[in-house]
């Protein structure tokens, strides 16, 4: 059962603290409610004893203490996902923000996943042609495994994902078991392109960036097969950290549940990093 409460004691920035709180956990969503019906959402940072700190995710600015109520709705952050996201623009909380309509869910995903195990996975044996000769060359990027990519300020980093993204390309399983040679599947889209898709994340960036992620991918037609989240450098830093959490259970989804080859690009992860020092 749902309770509200209206024990709020002090607020600090992004930061509220509520007494006398029962059977609330560390990670749990709440829901605070102003005077004027205005709902702002939070989640648990720290619970000792009665008493929870919570982090908004959006300001703070006109919660009146004495008016407003908060309630915790029991479960952690999720992502409502289904095969209608790709194509589509989310904010950091999984909100769309490309003017299109709400995503029908075909089930709610807690962002919170844990790791797989090692050694349960198949060993990454497949290629994938990014169209940087360099990282095909010298550091080739194969299905299940990481590619760090470590860049100086004023470097075009932003550019090279963007690249990344409009051209990666995965290779079909082999026609038969002669010993064909298998054949690159173009990330274009069109014939063979259904079975691949890219989970695009930006981090604490600028408008300008992330209007020049979404521009390029339309421009290009990458943007239909691609799922991609932006996160503003002024958005909270509880949602800097949720981003890219958002995205691999994007990605998650997409592969698990649909049987799709998925990249999943996020850019920039210093800017999570700075989010978690800062929480």
């Amino acid at each position: 059962m749902i309770r509200e409460y209206k024990t709020i004691q002090e607020i600090s920035g992004p930061l509220m603290v509520v007494d006398r709180v029962r059977g609330v956990t560390y990670d749990e969503l709440g829901e605070i409610e102003l005077s004027d019906g205005t709902v702002r959402r939070c989640q648990v940072l720290e619970v000792n004893g009665d008493t929870a700190v919570v982090q908004l995710f959006e300001n703070s600015a006109g919660i009146n203490l004495a008016e407003s109520k908060i309630r915790f709705l029991g479960h952690p952050l999720q992502l409502g996902v289904s095969g209608d996201m790709l194509g589509r623009v989310f904010n950091g909380m999984g909100e769309p923000i490309d003017g299109g309509p709400a995503i029908l869910a075909e089930e709610f995903r807690d962002i919170n996943g844990l790791p797989m195990n090692p050694a349960a996975r198949d060993y990454p044996n497949e290629f994938i042609q990014t169209g940087i000769s360099t990282i095909d060359g010298l550091n080739t990027l194969v299905r299940g495994q990481k590619l760090p990519i470590f860049s100086g300020s004023g470097l075009p980093h932003a550019a090279l994902a963007a690249q990344i993204a409009r051209q990666a390309k995965v290779l079909d399983a082999p026609a038969s078991s002669h010993g064909e040679d298998a054949a690159i599947r173009p990330a274009e889209s069109g014939a063979g392109a259904s079975n691949f898709a890219v989970v695009f994340a930006a981090i604490g960036i600028t408008f300008e960036e992330s209007n020049f992620f979404v521009e390029e991918f339309r421009r290009t037609g990458a943007i239909d097969r691609t799922v991609l989240f932006t996160n503003l450098a002024n958005d909270p830093a509880v949602e800097r950290i949720s981003t890219p959490r958002m995205a691999l259970t994007a990605a998650e989804y997409l592969a698990f549940e649909k049987g799709m080859h998925v990249l999943v690009i996020l850019t920039d992860i210093t800017n999570y990093a700075e989010a978690l020092r800062e929480v």
